[in-house]
């Protein structure tokens, strides 16, 4: 019979989940993170050559860790859920590494920069694409040294988030020749902070150094201002986000530092493809700062499944196996721990309301200067 074809078989449908703060103070970067783990996804299914069709379930876990281990239950228990790209929040990802290993679900942690995440267990389900807060406060600790900074005054949130900041830069601080003059924890959901930032003024430390995320960044910031404490305000990755520029406004984020894992995107060869892809889909946030690891995270899992099927067991076995794999983030690697070894960190310096480059920025070039410079 001529002019007549079959259809075409309609192909498997793949389930991976992606658990991300999609409500709250730092639901900015859980949307983009949604929205590039999404973007992975319809990119995939529009490929001919793939095997399976896949399909992206989305759950909110608020960055708060009894809703992250909620929804993390929800998705391990559910058999057609092959894997998983999950967390920003480090208390979070802390919070559900057991019930993913407990259930035996493969996941890739997108954002979540606590070491123990990878290194605190030997569970071969728990793997990570971005570094952690120990190549950040290295990194952090040596260049602001180099700008001739002597003194810290570092106040932190006291989630395991806040305190491993808060460890890792004290002891590379000290390492290179700075001085802590004072240390203090505030709680996550803290609105006053006069008490703290009184004793900071009276300390005159050069820098305060901020362990935490962004609601709570912007909060401290805004009442430092307040309070006429001119030292330098250098954050974290936790405040690497648009959010913080429009919570304090330019004026006040202008100069302000922070650290992240990777190269930045429009370094990396796949950076363009990333960002033009984005943009055509029309979403309605931006990417933020670890969309593209949402998006690597999505691909790695989605890469395994192609290659073993939809079978935990082998993906799992497949991730592990993983050494050298090309991604937007750069090559990918993990280590014994699922850990994926990201030795590079870029400094970035808000200027005239963007966070930029270092390198890059007026700040660099001498034509602006740091506080206290």
């Amino acid at each position: 019979m001529t002019g007549f074809a079959l259809p075409a078989a309609a192909k498997d449908v793949v389930q991976i989940a992606f658990v991300g703060p999609l409500t709250g103070g730092v639901s900015a970067i859980g949307l983009g993170g949604r929205n590039s783990a999404d973007l992975a996804v319809r990119l995939r299914n529009a490929d001919p050559a793939s095997k399976y069709t896949y399909e992206l379930v989305t759950q909110d876990d608020e960055c708060r860790p009894n809703i992250g281990v909620q929804v993390a239950t929800k998705v391990a228990t559910d058999k057609k859920v092959v894997a998983g790209v999950t967390h920003f929040c480090s208390a979070v990802a802390m919070g559900t590494v057991g019930v993913y290993n407990r259930f035996k679900l493969p996941v890739v942690v997108w954002g979540a920069v606590l070491p123990e995440i990878t290194y605190g267990n030997e569970f071969k389900e728990i793997h990570r694409v971005n570094g952690t807060m120990i190549n950040q406060n290295d990194v952090a600790a040596k260049f602001m040294l180099d700008q001739g900074y002597k003194t810290w005054a570092i106040i932190h949130d006291t989630t395991d988030y806040g305190k491993g900041h808060n460890k890792y830069f004290t002891e590379y601080l000290k390492k290179y020749g700075g001085e802590v003059v004072g240390t203090f924890g505030v709680t996550s959901d803290q609105q006053d902070f006069t008490t703290e930032l009184t004793k900071i003024r009276e300390l005159k430390p050069d820098v305060v150094y901020f362990g935490g995320l962004t609601p709570l960044g912007v909060r401290i910031r805004t009442q430092m201002n307040k309070l006429n404490i001119p030292s330098q305000f250098e954050g974290t990755s936790g405040i690497m986000s648009d959010a913080y520029i429009e919570g304090v406004g330019p004026e006040l984020a202008e100069g302000s530092l922070a650290f992240i894992e990777g190269a930045p995107l429009e370094a990396l060869p796949g950076g363009q493809f990333f960002t033009e892809q984005y943009a055509q889909h029309k979403y309605g946030e931006p990417a933020e700062a670890y969309g593209p690891f949402a998006f690597a995270a999505t691909n790695l899992i989605m890469d395994a499944v192609e290659k073993v099927g939809p079978n935990r067991a082998k993906v799992t076995a497949e991730l592990n196996s993983i050494n050298d794999a090309d991604t937007i983030i750069g090559k990918v690697t993990f280590d014994d721990h699922g850990q994926n070894i990201v030795p590079l960190i870029t400094k970035y310096v808000v200027q005239d309301g963007k966070w930029v480059i270092w390198e890059e920025s007026e700040y660099a070039k001498g034509t602006r200067k740091l506080a206290g410079k």
